[in-house]
């Protein structure tokens, strides 16, 4: 079987690595020269922890290619899938102008049936757009050759991506054909060996299937981060709330964390899309308003909590922040708290000493540039900080040598955004320390 994927971003590079890994030919296509020249080295545009090794294993075993058009893999390509970036246009709804540019390339290409499969994320009823598209282009061919288009949205997780694909939780495929869903099955029935996890549909359903799940995680993070705030308010401990709502079977304990909010390319993307479908349709969608604006509110916490610490005046003061990414595990900083933070903290007046393990560059190059120092380790971050605030929780903040970091810092608070530490400890280490919904000491 010969798949195609179109984009290598982190769904496509991830997808069609892990396809290839199951014994599929794959080709991932890219018109970014540079990084097809880059992969074909062995160059990884994206820091996805085992990925590398994969992609090189695959390429030594020739079953994963890479090309800059379609046009040089399709003659062969029994499914094509589109991975192609969607990014939030200013309204908040889907961008698919990349989506219908290979849809669009697909009518003007293809000699056989072949089936055409969304992988991006794509407001419900884009199959029906990719549909026309390619049938205005094999009208202007003069062609009438078949094809299906059918949708596979993506479930992964930034940071555990080649994981998630290999051992799914489930594989959600919208098809409108029996040949079309037994193409899906036949690519998808090496990741089914111990359990079925194949669930099919139609394709609307599948589309909405994507936005409906990343929208109840963002909101069980929202509804979390609103709870602590009125723990903190009310003198409840948010860790106990927790623990009490989790030991419902009926709620579970997974997205109950509080913290200082959610990021990356996904839940922010998707919940702004879901709102303006809505919009679209003429149906205001009130709970996911709601998460959005708790989302946007709860980025500013730590600078709020540091603002408070120091009486309002930040000017002048040194802050060290631990971690940059929007999540551990990835250099992803798109839509991440610690670039809300920083930028509201430098207004203030403060100078800010950050690390992160691997997205330093990433905030150098894209959002932060030569604003703030970037430091060697968590230490040289805290070096004269009059305070240090932790936003990403890597696994390697979780057991400093405090010594080490009180030896370094000027004063001694430390604002806790993601409930790491244990708030008596602290206190016992001689810090002033603030954490989300518990009352600070």
């Amino acid at each position: 079987m010969n798949v195609v994927l179109v984009g290598t971003g982190y769904v496509g590079l991830v997808s069609g690595t892990c396809f290839s890994e199951m014994g599929i030919n794959v080709t991932c296509v890219d018109v970014d020269e540079t990084k097809i020249n880059g992969l074909r080295k062995g160059i990884v545009p994206i820091y996805e922890p085992g990925l590398d090794e994969l992609i090189e294993h695959n390429m030594r075993e020739g079953r994963l290619h890479f090309e800059t058009s379609l046009g040089a893999c399709i003659d062969n390509a029994d499914v094509v899938f589109i991975a192609v970036g969607t990014p939030p246009d200013e309204d908040g709804s889907a961008d698919l102008k990349y989506v219908l540019t290979v849809a669009r390339e697909f009518g003007q290409m293809i000699k056989k049936y072949t089936l055409l499969v969304t992988k991006s994320t794509v407001p419900v009823g884009t199959s029906l757009k990719v549909k026309q598209a390619v049938e205005e282009e094999l009208k202007k061919r003069g062609e009438d050759i078949p094809f299906e288009v059918a949708s596979n949205p993506e479930f992964l997780k930034e940071g555990s991506a080649v994981k998630d694909f290999m051992s799914p939780d489930r594989v959600v495929v919208g098809v409108s054909s029996e040949k079309a869903e037994a193409l899906m099955a036949k690519i998808y029935r090496p990741f089914q060996m111990n359990k079925n996890r194949l669930i099919i549909m139609d394709v609307m359903s599948a589309e909405m299937t994507k936005y409906a799940a990343n929208s109840m995680l963002a909101t069980r993070i929202s509804f979390m981060n609103e709870i602590a705030r009125l723990c903190e308010l009310t003198g409840a401990n948010v860790d106990n709330v927790r623990a009490g709502m989790a030991s419902d079977t009926r709620i579970g304990s997974k997205f109950l964390y509080p913290g200082c909010g959610y990021g990356g390319s996904c839940f922010p993307k998707d919940v702004k899309a879901l709102i303006k479908t809505g919009a679209e349709k003429g149906y205001k969608m009130q709970v996911i308003q709601a998460v959005e604006d708790v989302n946007e509110e709860q980025k500013k916490i730590v600078f709020d909590k540091l603002e408070k610490a120091f009486d309002g005046n930040l000017k002048g003061k040194v802050v060290a922040i631990w971690g940059l990414s929007f999540k551990p595990e990835t250099n992803d900083m798109r839509e991440a708290p610690s670039v809300v933070v920083i930028n509201k903290l430098l207004e203030a007046g403060a100078s800010v000493r950050a690390y992160d393990p691997i997205a330093m560059d990433e905030a150098r190059l894209r959002y932060l540039g030569d604003r703030i120092y970037y430091a060697d380790n968590i230490y040289d971050a805290a070096k004269g900080a009059d305070a240090v605030a932790l936003i990403t929780e890597w696994k390697q903040f979780r057991v400093p040598n405090w010594n080490e970091v009180k030896k370094s810092m000027n004063g001694n608070i430390f604002v806790d955004g993601r409930n790491i530490y244990v708030a008596k400890d602290m206190k016992k280490l001689g810090f002033e320390y603030y954490s989300i919904g518990k009352v600070s000491c």
